[in-house]
């Protein structure tokens, strides 16, 4: 039976080992993730932060457009729009959608 238990021993040596390792991968793990939450707020902070910004930018290239273009000019059917118009169209959806996500509840 000697030989036996001596058998037993590296086996259960070896599980307390495996054990341990594994309690200090979960510990490692709860700290990247950790580190991994805390990155993805600051990332939505920036984010949200660049849309207000983009949002404000927009509008304000609206408002000197419009200033600039004063009073509105019959459309001619036979001409395209502007490539300023469009964009301008772009940005005025883009501020509208974003204002509309920015403020549903969560």
């Amino acid at each position: 039976m000697s030989g036996k238990n001596s058998r037993l021993n590296p086996l259960e040596s070896r599980k307390q080992f495996l054990i341990a390792e594994s309690e200090l991968n979960r510990i490692q793990m709860a700290g990247d993730m950790s580190a991994l939450r805390s990155g993805v707020r600051t990332l939505t902070h920036r984010a949200k932060s660049l849309g207000s910004i983009a949002s404000s930018a927009a509008v304000l290239v609206a408002m000197v457009a419009a200033y600039k273009h004063g009073k509105a000019k019959p459309v001619d059917t036979d001409m395209k729009p502007s490539w300023l118009q469009a964009v301008l169209k772009g940005a005025k959806l883009a501020g509208s959608i974003w204002l509309a996500f920015r403020a549903r509840p969560r």
